[in-house]
């Protein structure tokens, strides 16, 4: 599977950059050496200016890429959601039953990424990282009404939508598929981030397999408890 997808294009708004950073070798350079640095120092620390001194280019080359660090945010984790979909799709696609394919899908976003997994130039486990401890900042914003509106969160609204057809084809009468998607995908980032830097609100010990089964055990009780048309 994950060579099948390594052949894939993952497809990000063209909206958010300036110009497609896959377009060209420095256009790389910025994602892969942004992403570490990212990681290294977290988001608000992390600029241009220090980005283009570890490439040994010009601020203003950067900025031709990507009009702020935002910008770069967003794409970082829409390609992310786009490189996860990918998975949930192969991993669901010949399971038959809707409570295999959810539980298939849960482990999905739960499983833990080696930091030395990579995509051609991106570090998936670093990106990993990202999407847990920043990628809130994408949204949580004034601009959130506006940035929807230009599709920049299609790609995490596409996964949400995805797991949500699979609730409602295991309780059709379930009125809350949405709802429970998206406290699946948040909290799981939330407990994986707790439990690295707040231990003490989790009871999760960075065991994903822990995790996984919480998450698959809360979803399919509720799911079969609630028949709220």
């Amino acid at each position: 599977m994950n060579n099948l997808i390594s052949q894939m294009q993952i497809q990000v708004n063209e909206k958010v950059f300036l110009k497609d950073p896959n377009s060209s070798e420095l256009g790389k350079k910025i994602i892969a050496k942004s992403i570490e640095l990212i990681v290294e120092m977290g988001l608000e620390s992390f600029t241009f200016r220090k980005l283009a001194t570890q490439l040994e280019t010009t601020e203003s080359s950067i900025y031709r890429y990507f009009e702020s660090k935002h910008k770069l945010l967003l794409y970082l984790t829409s390609w992310y959601w786009g490189w996860l979909e990918y998975h949930l799709v192969f991993s669901t696609a010949n399971i038959s039953s809707a409570e295999e394919r959810l539980k298939a899908a849960i482990k999905v976003i739960s499983k833990d990424i080696p930091d030395n997994e990579m995509f051609g130039h991106i570090n998936l486990g670093l990106l990993n990282k990202i999407v847990i401890s920043e990628s809130s900042k994408a949204y949580l914003t004034k601009q959130v009404d506006d940035a929807n509106k230009e599709g920049f969160y299609a790609g995490y609204k596409r996964m949400v939508i995805r797991i949500s057809e699979i609730i409602k084809e295991l309780n059709p009468n379930f009125g809350f598929a949405s709802t429970l998607t998206s406290t699946i995908i948040e909290g799981i980032q939330d407990q994986k981030y707790f439990a690295e830097h707040l231990p003490t609100l989790t009871d999760i010990s960075g065991d994903s397999s822990i995790l996984t089964q919480f998450y698959t055990d809360m979803a399919i009780s509720t799911i079969q408890q609630n028949n709220t048309p």
